[in-house]
């Protein structure tokens, strides 16, 4: 799993998080803030003490549902340094990391629990045939617009909710919104800043007390309601992956683009460890209680808390909420396309560098894969039942061009990186490509090209778009062509009348 670069007010929203969480595990009251576990450590970050302790509440939960879905890892596997299955000319990274490497950038290499290893060989990538996105269960094959709407999108996703993400309940906490700051001023005079938080009813279980931190930037010179382009991430200080942008950041793209950018904090709806589904908006629901095989998980959850946001939007003068766009990038970009395929009002959505779980293929085995999201520190994304195709992926009832599919007819933008080999760029290509189907059946555009682009050039001509950035995990290089690709749905900024 990826480490991030955090400022310090996300951190303190994850550490509160991270407080209760444990809080709730030991019974006690919250454990004190404590000093930071090294000069190096980003303010409020929580000691090694504190992950530690998380990381057992981890274990413990994922022992938990392995054991109740009858499952168990390989108990006999060798040591790494003796497996015959180790890929050639790969040595250990060394120092406290247990990844593995064969000099070339961008190959992370790891054994799973499962026993498999990283793959990095293409010709070894297409390890199954992809269930076909316009073929029932009973066999019949897809003709026309009605069949897809009525019978095999529920069909889908039924089972992305039972199998792989979690069935989002059917009653959830009402939310109640409060705008509790608004700058005038904001990015150098260029915008309005509102700070607003969603309230979530907790009185059925005061222990979890999750809410929606959201920071809504509106461009100073709009004259009515604009597009808003949503950005979920880990918290809603703007700051970025890694060291800030030599040049524009995207939030200064976007408001010099006429449109409105908002931040929202998943982070503050459901904690990103398997330690916290006690808390947060899962453990809300669930009164503290252990998830079932099929119920919802972070990704889930996030999706869950992105369309509540939605529900404020629509009542806010300065957005209009026919016109937006959801962004994430990462594990943020697995979300982004879960939030588009549930939720038909965000109008596009931009999933950067998404990788397994996202826009990447199951079935392609390059780089991570479903084993690695079956481990104890990401299995909480996911439903439970997704741990039994860990080591059986030919068994999946479905894959990533499906969920590409769900969001069909919107325009969906994918991205990847040329060094970012961990995320399977070519894997996610091989997705948009495969979901072109649904698109051509709704009467739209797909990629219009089964080759791979060249690096920097965009695929963008129809509603599906892809492109393959230079460089590695990041989504900052593509957002000058999203906006391009998005001007054909969104149109201008700023209109002269409001919309309602």
């Amino acid at each position: 799993m990826r480490s991030l670069s955090l400022a310090a007010g996300p951190v303190s929203r994850a550490r509160a998080m991270l407080a209760c969480v444990l809080a709730l595990a030991a019974g006690t009251a919250p454990v004190a803030a404590a000093d930071a576990p090294s000069p190096q450590a980003p303010p409020g970050w929580p000691t090694a003490e504190e992950r530690r302790k998380l990381a057992e509440l981890a274990n413990a939960d994922h022992a938990r549902m392995m054991a109740l879905l009858h499952l168990a890892e390989p108990a006999s596997l060798p040591p790494p340094s003796d497996d015959p299955r180790r890929p050639a000319d790969t040595h250990p990274v060394g120092g406290t990391s247990s990844n593995w490497t064969d000099g070339v950038p961008g190959h992370t290499i790891v054994r799973s629990g499962w026993g498999n290893w990283s793959n990095y060989d293409l010709s070894k990538a297409d390890r199954y045939p992809l269930p076909d996105v316009l073929t029932l269960k009973d066999g019949e094959p897809v003709r026309d617009a009605a069949t897809w709407w009525s019978r095999r999108r529920p069909e889908i996703l039924a089972d992305f909710a039972s199998e792989i993400y979690g069935r989002i309940p059917e009653h959830t906490p009402r939310v109640t919104w409060e705008v509790t700051e608004t700058t005038t001023g904001a990015l150098g005079g260029t915008a309005t800043l509102k700070r607003i938080v969603g309230h979530i009813d907790n009185s059925s279980y005061p222990a979890a007390s999750p809410a929606i931190n959201m920071a809504l930037y509106i461009p100073a010179r709009a004259t009515g309601p604009v597009p808003v382009i949503v950005v979920a991430s880990w918290g809603t200080s703007g700051r970025g992956f890694g060291p800030p942008p030599s040049g524009p950041t995207a939030m200064e793209l976007v408001i010099a683009h006429g449109w409105g950018f908002a931040l929202i904090d998943t982070y503050s709806i459901q904690a990103d460890s398997g330690g916290g589904l006690g808390a947060g908006i899962i453990g809300l629901v669930n009164q503290g209680n252990p998830r079932k095989p099929d119920d919802w998980g972070a990704l889930a959850a996030w999706s869950w808390g992105l369309s509540r946001a939605i529900d404020y939007f629509e009542t806010d003068r300065d957005v209009d909420a026919r016109r937006l766009g959801i962004e994430g990038h990462s594990r943020w970009g697995k979300e982004a396309l879960l939030a588009a395929a549930l939720d038909p009002r965000w109008a596009i959505v931009y999933s950067s560098c998404s990788g397994e779980c996202g826009a990447k293929l199951h079935r392609h085995d390059v780089g991570e894969s479903v084993d690695n999201v079956c481990g104890a520190g990401e299995y909480h994304w996911m439903a439970g039942n997704f741990l039994k195709y860990a080591g059986h992926w030919d068994e999946l009832p479905v894959d990533q061009h499906e969920l590409i599919a769900l969001v069909a007819p919107r325009p969906v933008f994918i991205t990847g990186g040329t060094q970012d080999l961990w995320s399977d760029p070519i894997g996610e290509f091989k997705a948009c490509v495969a979901a072109g189907p649904v698109y051509r059946l709704l009467g739209r555009s797909d990629l219009g090209t089964s080759e791979l682009p060249a690096p920097n050039a965009a695929l963008a001509d129809g509603d599906i778009a892809f492109r393959l950035h230079a460089g590695g995990h990041t989504d900052l290089p593509d957002w000058p062509s999203f906006l391009a690709f998005a001007d054909r749905y969104l149109g201008p900024g700023p209109q002269a009348s409001p919309a309602r």
